[in-house]
Order: C-alpha cells, then sequence, then structure tokens
C-alpha cells in the first residue's frame, strides 16, 4: 500500500490539480476542502492513517495557521507541506516556526512535489524509527509503535489493546520474525505496569539443567558452580511482566514448577528454604502449535490452560503485504541515518517485487534484506540488484531455459506448487486471475465451476485462513465451508473445529 497524502485546499481546482501531481507521484489520496475537514481527518473517530498533508495557508474558516496549531496541540507527528500563493518571507518563517515540514509556493511543479513529499516521508520515518528504538530501550513501546496498516492486523490491535488494559495472562503466537517480543513489549507499555521491569526469558536457548536456576533463582552453594546468589527472573520482574519466549522449549521438570508459581504466585529457589512472594504478569510467545504438543506429550495440558488464556496470534507478512512498502520506508530511514548512506528510496520495481515475496523469515527477514542492501548500494536510490536474492529469484522465473540457479531458501516465490488450507490438499493455481469463460468446445462454463475455482484460488492466495477468505469473499464462513463440501473437497469440518479453540 502507498502513503497516504491528504491534500486540503479550498480551491477546488487547484484541489484537483495537486491531487494528480501526488497520484503521478506513486501516492494515495485523501482531499477535503476546509481546515476543519483537516483536523476530523487526523484525530475524528474515523480517522484514517495519514503519512502526510498538503496544506493550504489561506483558507475560509480555520486557515493552514490555525490547522498547524492544533496539530501540534494534539501531539500529532505526521509531516504536513504547506503551499500557498503568497510566499513571502514572513509566511514562511511563521508556518516552518508553527510546525511545517516544507514550504512551497503556487504553482507547484511535480518535481518540486515530489521531493518534498519523498523528503517529508523519509524524515517522518526516521524519527518514528528512532522513537520506536528510544522507547523499546526505556521500556516504553505503545502500540503506536507498531507499523502496520493491514486490515487483517485491526482484530489482532484490538484485542491486544484490550489485553494490555488489564494483567490477563496472553499467549502470543506466530511464525518466527512477526514481532511477537514486539506485541509483547507493546502490551506491557501500554499498561499499568509499564513503570515496573519488562525482563525476558528465551526458553529454548537455556539449557536443561539451568531452566529452573535462571527462572526461579538459586541459593550459594545450592549446586557445583553456584558460587553467588541469584534471584532468578521471576524476582527480578516482580511487579512487571515477565516475557516467556518459545516458552514450548521448557522441559517437562520446569513446566511443573512454573504451573506451580502460577497457581500460588510464590517462587522458591534452587536450594532455598521458603519460598518468596511474587507479582508477575506472565506474557509467553511460541512459534510453534503449542495445542499439538500438549497432544504429543511434550507440553502438560494444566501449564497450557494457564498461559492460554487470551491467545493472540500474530498474522505472517505474506498474509498483509500492504505493511511491506511501509515497513521498508522505515527500515530504510533508519539503516541509510545508521550507515551514513544518502539513499533517498527504493525504486517502484524493486518495491513491487519486494511485496509480492512470501518472506518466510517474515519481518525480521525484511528488515534484515533492507540493512545488506543499504550497506552494498552504491547510489542514492535502493534497485533491484540492489537485491541480489530477489534479483536470483527474478532471474530464475524468467529464464526458464537456463541453467537452475542456487536460490536462497530464505526467498519463495508466491504461488506454492502446492498449498495448503490448515492441511486441506488444494491442486496448484496460477498466481493471478485468468479465469476461464469459455469451454474447449467455445460454450460458457457452468457458474458453479467458476465459483469453485475462485474458491480454490482464494484458499491458495490467502494461504488456507478460513476467516480471511470468507471476508475477502464476503460470504459467511459456513457457507464458504458447505461449497466446499460441494465441490467434494474433504477436511473443512476439521479445520472449522480447529479454527473455533
Amino acid at each position: 500500500m502507498a502513503a497516504s497524502i491528504l491534500i486540503a485546499d479550498d480551491d477546488a481546482v487547484q484541489r484537483r490539480i495537486v491531487e494528480n501531481m501526488v497520484q503521478e507521484c506513486g501516492y494515495q489520496t485523501i482531499v477535503v476542502d476546509s481546515g476543519d475537514a483537516v483536523i476530523a481527518a487526523l484525530t475524528g473517530p474515523n480517522a484514517q492513517a495519514i503519512d502526510a498533508v498538503l496544506l493550504d495557508l489561506v483558507m475560509p474558516g480555520l486557515d493552514g495557521m490555525g490547522v498547524l496549531a492544533k496539530i501540534r496541540e494534539a501531539g500529532i507527528g505526521v509531516p504536513v507541506i504547506v503551499q500557498t500563493a503568497h510566499g513571502g518571507i514572513d509566511n514562511v518563517i511563521s508556518a516552518m516556526r508553527a510546525g511545517a515540514q516544507d514550504f512551497m509556493v503556487k504553482p507547484v511543479g511535480v518535481e518540486r512535489l515530489q521531493v518534498s513529499l519523498r523528503n517529508a516521508l523519509n524524515a517522518s520515518a526516521l524519527k518514528g524509527e528512532l522513537q520506536r528504538i528510544r522507547h523499546s530501550r526505556e521500556g516504553r513501546l505503545t502500540f503506536s509503535d507498531i507499523i502496520t496498516r493491514s486490515e487483517v492486523m485491526t482484530h489482532v490491535m484490538r484485542t491486544a489493546k484490550k489485553a494490555a488494559a488489564s494483567s490477563i495472562p496472553v499467549l502470543i503466537e506466530g511464525e518466527s520474525g512477526v514481532g511477537k517480543e514486539l506485541f509483547a513489549r507493546a502490551i506491557h507499555g501500554s499498561g499499568e505496569r509499564r513503570a515496573k521491569p519488562f525482563i525476558t526469558v528465551n526458553c529454548d536457548a537455556i539449557p536443561d539443567n539451568l531452566v529452573e536456576s535462571i527462572l526461579f533463582g538459586h541459593e550459594k552453594g545450592a549446586f557445583t558452580g553456584a558460587t553467588e546468589r541469584h534471584p532468578g527472573k521471576f524476582v527480578e520482574a516482580h511487579g512487571g511482566t515477565l516475557f516467556l519466549d518459545e516458552v514450548s522449549g521448557l522441559p517437562l521438570t520446569a513446566q511443573v514448577k512454573l504451573l506451580r508459581v502460577l497457581q500460588e504466585g510464590m517462587v522458591e529457589a534452587v536450594g532455598g528454604r521458603k519460598p518468596v512472594k511474587v507479582d508477575v504478569r506472565i506474557i509467553s510467545a511460541t512459534n510453534r502449535r503449542l495445542l499439538e504438543r500438549v497432544k504429543q506429550g511434550r507440553f502438560r495440558e494444566d501449564l497450557f490452560y494457564r498461559l492460554h488464556v487470551l491467545p493472540l496470534t500474530i498474522p505472517s507478512l505474506r498474509t498483509r503485504r500492504e505493511d511491506i512498502p511501509h515497513l521498508l520506508r522505515h527500515f530504510l530511514a533508519r539503516f541509510s541515518a545508521e550507515e551514513n548512506r544518502p539513499i533517498t528510496g527504493i525504486s517502484g520495481g524493486a518495491m513491487a517485487h519486494l511485496s509480492q515475496l512470501d518472506w518466510p523469515g517474515n519481518i525480521r527477514q525484511l528488515e534484515n534484506a533492507v540493512y545488506r542492501a543499504v550497506v552494498l548500494s552504491d547510489g542514492n536510490q535502493l534497485g533491484l540488484a540492489d537485491f541480489p536474492q530477489l534479483a536470483m529469484y527474478t532471474q530464475q522465473v524468467t529464464d526458464v531455459a537456463a541453467e537452475p540457479l542456487i536460490v536462497e531458501p530464505t526467498l519463495q516465490p508466491t504461488s506454492p506448487t502446492m498449498v495448503s488450507g490448515n492441511e486441506i490438499p488444494i491442486a496448484p493455481l496460477p498466481a493471478a486471475g485468468m479465469l476461464a469463460m469459455l469451454t474447449s468446445t467455445g460454450e460458457v462454463r457452468p457458474l458453479e465451476e467458476m465459483e469453485n475455482e475462485i474458491i480454490r484460488f482464494a484458499i491458495s492466495h490467502y494461504r488456507g485462513q478460513m476467516s480471511e477468505i470468507a471476508r475477502r469473499l464476503k460470504i459467511g464462513r459456513s457457507t464458504l465451508y458447505r461449497k466446499l463440501d460441494e465441490a467434494g473437497v474433504h477436511g473443512p469440518s476439521a479445520n472449522r473445529r480447529e479454527e473455533t479453540h
């Protein structure tokens, strides 16, 4: 999804001209005709995500200077570019002091407008990244620091915000690299415990014989090598939040003791004589299906229900591709500043290709790809050649006659040879739509047959996420399962049961 630009001008002709130029620069537009409409678009109950504002300085009612004042009072960080037919130095100084990012005199050329918008968006992205890093280090990360414009993230964000308002145990599930710890920090930073410690433990990275010591602490001399007393992570997190990352990696012996701590709120250190009372909020995360590990006997069922009070599933990056351009802009701004590289943007071609890759490593993989491109790039704009793994994949797809290239396993084509809708086998389909209307004999195909093909394509495209498929096709989920049953695709009923858990 391209950046969204709000255009405010009381002159209908000028609005249309500027709107066309902004769209020509590759951005989405929202057009209003007054200062009051600008404030409503930014702060109203139906406010949309806006990346920059093009603001006419002279308007009836609330003028441009009044809008700038209200934006500053509301603490809104969106960059504002002022434009006016009166380019006196006093106007320029007043607008810049009021918080404008740039000042343009009408009529504005498309080249000047493009440079101004690009600079404003890059500066805003860098400011956002610096704020995000600072908030993370200070333990003040909030949901406003999470970069997303995807509709599939709306429910996730709403649930997470409700979770932040209480101390309910949260289990965050999702693939590696989707940002589970980021959500855990946002929940902590948005709740009443935000001034208290946020302690992270990677349960998969702790040797089995040290799990109890690290989590619950040990006394001096409790075992060989215990030369000093260690309080343990639960005591360190007292009053705050303990984030158990990859909690499925805990050995069964530690799971028993963890369950007791959660039930009684008391921690007994290894070698300790009496338990210590702790007040800790638990947020856990896993990239595995925890319920499957319960069925396999590798995770205690009673502990599962203690942690699984409020489950939160973070969608993979391939299911929210509209977030990719915004993530790219933020990562590029940060790494360009860190590496002191004058890179101003990413070419449209590279952006389009990057947005179509599956990114099995999700946001972490995308971040590392941008970092590598910034370091290796020789120009002031990243292009396809600056992403060698992307270039190799593109060449392999287009040059079918050539000897196969070795492609990095981290990047896969968007159309897999076999896809599954939560373990429902679906025959492979083309990646984008050319629905045949006629049979081989020249007759119109039956409607039911074409409908089945559309549904199969949707299952492939949305990777078997039945709720999302039903929403996109604008039909009920029960209707979707019925149509799958009628088409002879077996297994949806099992998926329906799984989705409701």
